[in-house]
């Protein structure tokens, strides 16, 4: 207790740390502003009535940091630079030379994959904001106007998506934690006290039990969080020994740490960008002047619509995209060389192919438990809901999921900063 109250007095009273928490709150703040600044030509009510009644793009709004549901000047948050970020990620499976870049070309490597995917994520902005406008313009929630003003807001949209991208950077670098989990992070926490005020509204005294058993079900939620985003398997690893002169080098145990949810919240991004595709689409040719058209459209949405279709192809969704992220990010046989060069082994298994063959098979057994972890949460509002009845009780597994892991990630960074300060 008195190391955590010294770290605490160390943090407050250590300059360098107390202005990079300072610009990072300073930098969230204003990324809070720009969200409660609408473009023009809304219907407020329609808009509501939209999101209240649209799974889909609930989950989306998650990810944009909370300024879609407003359709702020940021309403795209980070989605299209996450996006891009996952693109080039599966484009070094396709690209030797893109792997090369992001493996082996260490932090200089890493810059420039990074400047591909600021590069890519303007397009990327430009596809969603004009499929976004045209689609609510459509449903009526954006009135009708010109080509200007409509190429106005394009710009305006596109620009603060990329501005928003530049902050997280500026948090990332200057402040502290990861910029853009953090503007998610920030988006999420900002819809609380709205939703908690909801809840206010509708209490029910005979509803006490079911409220008391939604904080003990959310409490423990919150605990199977961190322990599978923790949990690691650790390898045993051996450094042989070299007589270099007089001296003797290695022969040091050590371990190799695995993580069971290696993947994060990637594959729920994954499939919740493959579920939200034909919604869009379909959507789209909803209001279209072909009455055969319409009317397979509105069939089409009635089946994505229904709940257990949803969670379903959610679930399967998520398992299989675990999988896939984990085998693109997680190399066994670039892992198996590094050992073999640094003269390092695992007891009982031979260098080289067997030790890559070694790594693969216990990261499949354990990425097993950490895709079933994450369809269980990616489902759990729905399950919630189906338990209980009441939707404004179902527990977001998503939004849940990126705060407990951004608030980890949060506190490593600064116990970081304090451990350099201590030295």
């Amino acid at each position: 207790m008195n190391n955590l109250v010294n770290k605490i007095q160390l943090i407050f009273k250590d300059k360098i740390i107390r202005k990079r928490i300072f610009f990072a709150l300073v930098a969230l703040v204003f990324f809070r502003l720009l969200a409660t600044i609408p473009i023009p030509g809304i219907d407020a009510l329609k808009l509501e009535q939209f999101f209240s009644g649209n799974q889909f793009f609930g989950l989306l709004n998650i990810f944009s940091g909370g300024g879609l549901s407003k359709l702020s000047i940021v309403m795209l948050g980070v989605g299209p630079y996450i996006t891009a970020s996952i693109i080039m990620q599966l484009m070094t499976m396709m690209s030797p030379k893109l792997k090369a870049i992001y493996h082996e070309e260490g932090e200089a490597g890493r810059a420039r994959f990074a400047q591909y995917s600021r590069i890519l994520t303007i397009p990327l902005a430009l596809i969603q904001a004009f499929s976004f406008m045209t689609l609510l313009q459509k449903q009526g929630i954006i009135t009708q106007i010109g080509s200007l003003e409509f190429l106005t807001n394009l710009a305006v949209v596109v620009a603060g998506s990329i501005f928003l991208m530049w902050i997280g950077e500026l948090i990332t670098e200057f402040g502290i934690g990861n910029g853009t989990s953090l503007i998610i992070f920030a988006g999420i926490v900002a819809g609380l006290p709205s939703a908690i005020s909801q809840n206010l509204v509708a209490f029910n005294v005979t509803q006490i039990p079911l409220y008391i058993g939604f904080l003990a079900a959310s409490l423990a939620v919150v605990l199977g969080v961190v322990v599978v985003t923790e949990a690691e398997r650790p390898i045993p690893i051996t450094y042989a020994k070299r007589v270099r002169g007089m001296k003797v080098y290695g022969g040091v145990s050590t371990y190799l740490p695995l993580r069971v949810n290696q993947a994060g919240v990637i594959p729920i991004i994954f499939a919740l960008s493959i579920l939200l595709f034909p919604q869009m689409i379909f959507k789209f040719l909803e209001t279209a002047s072909n009455e055969v058209i319409k009317s397979i459209s509105q069939s089409v949405l009635g089946v994505l619509s229904n709940g257990w279709f949803y969670a379903i192809s959610y679930f399967i969704l998520v398992f299989i995209f675990t999988y896939f992220y984990t085998a693109v990010t997680f190399d066994p046989e670039n892992i198996s060389t590094n050992l073999q060069k640094s003269g390092a082994f695992i007891s009982g298994v031979r260098p080289g192919k067997s030790t890559s063959e070694y790594i693969a098979k216990i990261v499949t057994r354990i990425t097993l438990v950490g895709a079933l972890f994450l369809g269980l949460i990616a489902v759990l509002p729905l399950i919630t809901q189906a338990v209980t009845g009441i939707t404004s009780l179902a527990i977001g597994g998503t939004a849940l999921l990126i705060v407990v892991s951004v608030v980890i990630d949060l506190v490593k960074k600064i116990e970081a900063q304090v451990s350099i300060r201590e030295y």
